[in-house]
């Protein structure tokens, strides 16, 4: 996981640099390198953090 996405807690607001599309999400859970995140366009996704860095959000 990379040190972006350790840090990441329930609640935050993040957004997949790979999928715009999906809009901002918020953290549900950061367990083991799986995070889980309820985008308004997609739905609950759960991220592998081994493989995407979220971008946190901070301009809200």
């Amino acid at each position: 996981m990379t040190e972006m996405n350790a840090m990441l807690e329930p609640g935050m607001l993040v957004r997949n640099p790979a999928r715009p599309d999906w809009g901002t999400g918020q953290v549900q859970s950061n367990i083991a390198g799986k995070i889980t995140v309820n985008f308004p366009e997609a739905g609950k996704m759960v991220i592998d953090g081994t493989r995407v860095t979220l971008e946190p959000v901070l301009d809200r």
